[in-house]
């Protein structure tokens, strides 16, 4: 399929690249009305190719990226704006996820961002909001393939989200690797799963929400098992998974197990998803857990569009900022100088810079003190890590990380960031970032205009203003110095006229 590029329909695209299943889905909105033009699911199994040493395997990075492929010729012709890629648990463990993640943009087209958990949960809580609403106070639980999330919610309103290292592909693996099923392995796989949940129990506790929701794919199918065997309409009560767990241990193995409404694709993943659904509802007192329409993928598209309605609400990320700065003690007079220099001059580098960049330039100028709080020497190190490491509703870990290099490479030599900057989008917001930096160096609170940049090619020309003359004689010796450390990487000319 290829859908047109029609600016009036408003379709929107958000591929799910998750541990067991890749999803894409095209959907037009208008207003809070949700149409989905097509769905596509694929069983991939990305998690299972995860080795002892923590790296995908070739074969399953090749499972991937075929079917990524494929999406991306469904994506042909969509505006580039209105699509994105998220990736979950397994490419949050994996250490070679960078190699994968390069192959995947060649093949998909467009970028993937990995998620943190606490992200992940937040985007799945969109996704139910959105479309099924409620007033009710509400528990919204989604088991997924290497980690469980829940969130506590009130209408649109995330008020708790966590993210545990718990899935179906996971538990699977480790206590039903030889696909028998035995009462000893149902118990032990019960008992590890209550471990990694069990801190969760005062946070969730029952008392805080009135109905318990179930998103995407275990719940989905665990839900589909029990209204084709007529056992319940599709609700997962604790009998009814009983049941379920019954039916697995006559069976004897997944070979033999023949439930009514399981697909083929969950067979090898099912017993584990039993046993993380069953811990839930006893540990966590649900009486009952009900199937939702909304899922990641849903709540992908709401938060790409609400980012980029002019008159909607505000992008998350902006929020998140914000409270970074008020956490961290941040001069926000003087990050408001710096990011202003810094788009100034960013904005003189090229003819029409993204938005998106923009705004991380913005970002990182707004956070490029944070480090300040652990100690002024090195704020910049500090900063780094701070921003590379920190759960920031919004964010990517991708864009997190990048952020965290324009922090790191705000000041000092050059060569810690030197193999980042074969980024020529990077290089420039690293260039006016670190200019912005000298220009400020006074913290004065207010800040002359300063230098223009001229550019030609790799040749790039200070012109400072006439009336600066002696008064400025640090800020030219500071940007001198600068114009050679930029000599040293060989990557540019900087001049100062």
């Amino acid at each position: 399929m290829t859908t047109r590029r029609d600016p009036s329909s408003q379709i929107w695209a958000s591929i799910d690249i998750g541990s067991n299943s890749f999803r894409l889905e095209l959907a037009r909105l208008a207003g809070d009305r949700y149409q989905r033009i097509s769905y596509t699911k694929e069983s991939v199994r990305l998690g299972a190719g995860l080795d002892a040493q923590g790296m995908l395997t070739e074969a399953a990075m090749q499972r991937g990226l075929a079917c990524l492929k494929g999406f991306g010729e469904q994506l042909a012709g969509l505006p580039r704006e209105r699509i994105r890629a998220v990736a979950t648990q397994t490419l949050r463990e994996a250490r070679n996820r960078n190699a994968f993640l390069a192959r995947a943009e060649a093949v998909l087209g467009h970028p993937v961002e990995v998620i943190s958990g606490r992200e992940e949960a937040r985007l799945i809580y969109a996704g139910v909001a959105r479309l099924q609403p409620s007033d009710k106070p509400r528990l919204v639980i989604d088991i997924g393939g290497r980690s469980t999330e829940m969130i506590l919610g009130k209408g649109r309103k995330p008020m708790l989200a966590e993210s545990f290292g718990v899935g179906s592909v996971g538990l699977s693996l480790r206590f039903f690797a030889d696909g028998r099923y035995t009462a000893e392995a149902f118990r032990a796989a019960q008992v590890a799963a209550g471990a990694e949940l069990e801190e969760a129990l005062t946070l969730f506790r029952p008392e805080l929400w009135q109905e318990a929701l179930g998103s995407s794919g275990t719940v989905g199918a665990v839900s589909q098992i029990l209204a084709a065997s007529g056992e319940t309409d599709g609700r997962i009560t604790p009998d009814a998974l009983r049941w379920c767990i019954a039916r697995c241990l006559e069976a004897g193995s997944q070979d033999k197990l023949m439930l009514p409404g399981l697909k083929e694709d969950r067979r090898p993943v099912v017993a584990g998803g039993l046993c993380i659904l069953y811990t839930l509802l006893t540990q966590f007192g649900i009486a009952e857990l009900l199937p939702t329409k909304g899922a990641l993928r849903q709540g992908v598209i709401f938060d790409l569009a609400e980012r980029l309605r002019p008159s909607g609400p505000r992008d998350p990320r902006a929020g998140s900022v914000a409270e970074l700065q008020r956490r961290f003690g941040v001069d926000t007079a003087q990050a408001e100088r710096v990011a202003a220099q810094a788009e100034r001059l960013y904005r003189q580098l090229g003819a029409r810079p993204s938005p998106e960049l923009l705004r991380e330039l913005r970002w990182a100028a707004a956070l490029h003190e944070m480090g300040m709080l652990v100690s002024h020497h090195d704020h910049h190190r500090h900063s780094a890590y701070l921003i590379a490491h920190v759960d920031a509703p919004g964010f990517s870990t991708n864009q997190l990380q990048r952020l965290g290099t324009l922090a790191l490479g705000q000041r000092g030599g050059l060569r810690k960031v030197e193999s980042q900057l074969a980024d020529p989008s990077l290089l420039d917001q690293l260039l006016a970032l670190r200019l912005a930096v000298i220009l400020c160096h006074a913290r004065t609170p207010s800040v002359e205009r300063g230098p223009d940049l001229v550019r030609h090619g790799r040749r790039l020309t200070l012109r400072c203003p006439a009336n600066w003359g002696a008064t400025q004689a640090r800020t030219r010796f500071l940007l001198r110095e600068e114009a050679e450390a930029w000599g040293r990487t060989g990557l540019l000319e900087l001049a100062v006229a």
